[in-house]
């Protein structure tokens, strides 16, 4: 995905697209199966068809978004190259992004790891992890090689994501900043904490 900077709508199916909409605005728990069913245009029973439970609705939301989140991070830290610095502002850009232009996904998706079945809520915990892990991994290259002086690179790293996600909570396209300008500002604020050295 060398397009990892681009974005148009979800790329949803019609249950998952009124699924999303149904947990972003009532929660979880809060919305039926029936609610779902009439914002697809479909019969409760034809519902069922495609997906034969609400977990399985939100177990389908949550893959989908989880996948294109690694795909994306994967494809801006191909991209970078090998230098420790470009790499860290590549993956932390994607965070962002995808938590702007994908903040009712990324929403539902921390909201309600609670609601999910134990079995695929482990799942979902390895996909997170292997987000963080992306993120642990760029900053401990950053220290090696001289450019980051935290002295935290693991607390560092996780401040970093908390960051990144707790966009999906507070932008809205309406708001002071363009994408690009909360990307760059977000960029200084994450090389503030990383404790980056500009080299001469």
């Amino acid at each position: 995905m060398s397009t990892w900077r681009e974005y148009g709508p979800p790329d949803l199916p019609a249950p998952l697209a009124a699924a999303l909409a149904a947990f972003a605005e009532h929660g979880y728990h809060g919305t039926t199966v029936r609610e779902i069913a009439g914002r697809a245009g479909l019969s409760v029973p034809g519902l069922y068809h495609h997906y034969p439970s609400k977990q399985s609705l939100l177990q389908g939301l949550s893959e989908l978004t989880m996948s294109e989140l690694l795909d994306r991070s994967e494809a801006a830290l191909a991209d970078a190259g090998d230098d420790p610095v470009v790499r860290f502002d590549a993956l932390v850009e994607s965070l962002l992004r995808f938590h702007m232009y994908r903040r009712e996904q990324a929403f539902v998706g921390s909201t309600e790891i609670r609601s999910m079945d134990p079995e695929y809520r482990q799942r979902y915990v390895a996909h997170r992890d292997r987000q963080q892990r992306m993120l642990d991994d760029a900053v401990a290259a950053g220290v090696a090689a001289g450019l980051f002086t935290t002295g935290y690179p693991e607390d560092a790293a996780r401040a970093l994501a908390t960051m990144c996600v707790g966009v999906s909570s507070w932008y809205r396209p309406s708001g002071a900043l363009d994408p690009d300008e909360l990307v760059a500002r977000n960029l200084v604020l994450a090389r503030d904490l990383v404790g980056y050295v500009p080299t001469a």
